[in-house]
């Protein structure tokens, strides 16, 4: 394995303006909406099909008729027309694939999580930076206009002090059949929750069952606690009655409800609590405020097609995109700490902040968009 302290960071060299070879690998669940939003990128190329299944890839080849199909990633790698490769694959495969195509030289986009350890995560970013090569999770939610407006909100301090945040993803399934709801949903919220906050929690506890599915959890509560003060609180869950992806953060000044999918994503409360220090023993004064709710206008574009269309750039420009790498290992470290906690009943995991000097480097990466 690789020791990322002694990697040296190569500047990705940039591709002429051309349009960019692609290489898609995993036609399964995500990997048609990448195909999709690929096919209208002026500045994009599917070269290469790659999947096990072969009416998979007969099916998909109607669609891009100018593409070449496999089931053999060597034989993808091989290609010198291919600069990027992206891969939709299930979770236990993308250490393994994005490492093979990252020390063939291409670029790497690869669905989150990026890794199926923080070990695995760093070995990978390691690999990137010897071979001067960009490597992206698949963080969509990082392009999501609801989500940019909230950060933009936090960094303008509109919200005042966060004291908490709660936050909701549940549905009816899909169960997976290799990760827990951790590892399948987790990396959204924890994702969002980096790039909101700019800082990595210290301790995750997390508690849950496998209702269904021995061994696979399938809903989980997790908390989280933030040298900031903040804690925030995680529910995630394949067993729900409808589909919900909410989040409230509370503020000192005002509140803030997302509701991803919701006619209004975000909504602004004017509200809050006003604590009076006492003038005698044995009394206080609390005084509730209550103003206007705002709907603020948020802007249309698909996240999916941005984020796709920035990672094309990315290599053309020879952007490392070093903070995307950070939120995927950042992310991975959550997981796996609250995955942990959940297998030891929701004991107190902390996530190896020993070294400050790593820990406010990465803050400072993450605060740097």
């Amino acid at each position: 394995m690789l020791n990322p302290a002694l990697s040296i960071t190569v500047a990705s060299e940039p591709v002429e303006a051309r349009t960019v070879g692609i290489a898609v690998v995993g036609l399964g669940y995500w990997g048609p909406n990448l195909l999709r939003v690929l096919g209208d990128n002026l500045d994009a190329e599917v070269r290469w099909l790659c999947d096990l299944d072969t009416e998979r890839l007969a099916r998909y080849r109607r669609r891009h008729p100018d593409a070449r199909v496999t089931t053999r990633m060597d034989r993808v790698l091989a290609d010198p027309s291919v600069d990027a490769v992206i891969i939709a694959t299930p979770v236990h495969t993308h250490y393994v694939l994005a490492a093979q195509a990252l020390a063939a030289g291409k670029h790497v986009f690869v669905e989150k999580p990026l890794a199926q350890s923080s070990d695995l995560a760093d070995d990978l970013a390691a690999l990137a930076r010897e071979n001067g090569r960009i490597l992206m999770c698949g963080h969509t939610f990082l392009y999501s206009p609801p989500v940019r407006a909230v950060k933009r909100m936090i960094e303008a301090g509109t919200l005042g002090d966060i004291f908490f945040i709660s936050s909701s993803r549940v549905n009816l399934g899909l169960h997976q059949r290799d990760v827990s709801v951790i590892w399948d949903l987790g990396p959204h919220d924890f994702s969002i929750l980096l790039y909101w906050l700019s800082e990595l929690p210290t301790s995750v506890r997390a508690v849950g069952r496998d209702s269904i599915v021995k061994g696979i959890a399938d809903v989980a509560f997790v908390t989280m606690t933030f040298a900031s003060g903040i804690v925030v609180n995680v529910e995630l869950s394949w067993l729900a009655p409808s589909k919900l992806r909410r989040t409230v953060l509370v503020g000192s000044e005002r509140m803030v409800i997302y509701d991803d999918g919701a006619p209004e994503p975000v909504r602004v409360f004017d509200r809050g609590v006003v604590y009076k220090d006492p003038e005698t023993f044995g009394e206080y004064h609390l005084s509730y405020r209550s103003g206007d709710v705002i709907s603020p206008r948020i802007e249309s574009y698909e996240p999916l097609s941005l984020e796709l269309a920035d990672f094309v750039k990315a290599i053309q420009n020879g952007d490392p995109m070093d903070f995307h790498t950070t939120i995927a290992r950042s992310v991975v470290r959550i997981v796996e700490a609250a995955d942990r906690s959940l297998k030891a009943g929701g004991r107190e995991v902390s996530l190896d902040h020993a070294d400050i000097t790593r820990q406010l480097t990465v803050r400072r990466e993450l605060a740097a968009v």
